[in-house]
């Protein structure tokens, strides 16, 4: 029962911001569709790996909530760049943000 709260925590301030911002930054470099969809399938494999770390580890996740909520990380350094999915649009977004 607490881990489910915890969880919903959890997405509510680390996986959702995620999501929104990533879109935002998207659509404001007015990204390619190929882009868009290499975003989508990289946030639907990461998002349960987040999750599943956050059950596992609450000072990880706790830490995490507070790094994002005060600008101290950035969204795009939770992606794994070591998935398939997630490295060349983690490297996008990063390149993003210093720009």
């Amino acid at each position: 029962m607490i881990g489910d709260f915890f969880s919903f925590l959890f997405a509510a301030f680390v996986i959702d911001p995620i999501q929104s911002e990533v879109a935002l930054r998207l659509e404001q470099a007015r990204a390619p569709v190929a882009v868009v969809s290499q975003v989508n399938k990289c946030l639907s494999t990461t998002a349960p790996a987040l999750l599943d770390r956050a059950t596992q580890d609450f000072r990880w996740a706790g830490s995490t909530i507070v790094s994002l909520t005060t600008g101290f990380t950035t969204p795009a350094e939770l992606l794994d760049a070591s998935n398939p999915a997630c490295g060349a649009i983690a490297t996008y977004l990063t390149q993003l943000a210093e720009s």
